[in-house]
């Protein structure tokens, strides 16, 4: 479970009521697609013939060019978590990352679910020293107009993502 129970408006669109521009909710979009394609080779190593994760990827870039529309990103990215549900470790973890990186579309808050589970990867395959590596580097990609925003959510929603932004 990577969302909260209860939304931060910042992470919710204007359309939706919160207070999130289409700008920023596309930075998102492709921060977290970012973040899931710096793991993808950990599910490319298991499953070199599956392209659904590396689609995923595709499609959140596409949503947030406006060439793709919502509900094609979301079904991608649906794709690509089954992709997951087979496998075990950081294979399962890399491509659950590019599902909700695709998911961002249509809910601005899986960017945490898009790093959480790279970092998840990274941990699962290399230890918890590469995983805090892999967190540094996610924040040294994160857009300046998102990242006081992204960091407060880190340190908002990180018991309910494995601790995966802390120390």
């Amino acid at each position: 479970m990577i969302l909260p129970e209860v939304r931060d408006p910042r992470m919710v669109t204007i359309r939706r009521g919160g207070s999130l521009t289409d700008a920023d909710h596309r930075l998102l979009a492709l921060w977290a697609a970012e973040c899931a394609e710096h793991v993808l080779c950990l599910f490319q190593r298991e499953q070199p013939d599956d392209p659904r994760p590396r689609d995923a990827i595709a499609a959140a870039r596409a949503w947030a060019r406006g060439d793709l529309p919502m509900m094609r990103a979301r079904a991608a990215g649906g794709h690509a978590m089954a992709a997951a549900r087979p496998l075990a470790g950081a294979a399962r973890f890399a491509a659950y990352a590019a599902g909700q990186a695709a998911c961002v579309a249509h809910v601005a808050e899986h960017d945490l679910g898009a790093a959480a589970y790279a970092i998840k990867a990274v941990r699962s395959a290399h230890g918890s020293v590469a995983g805090r590596t892999e967190r540094d580097w996610q924040r040294g990609r994160l857009p300046d107009p998102v990242r006081r925003l992204v960091l407060e959510d880190q340190e908002r929603r990180n018991s309910i993502c494995w601790s995966a932004f802390s120390d």
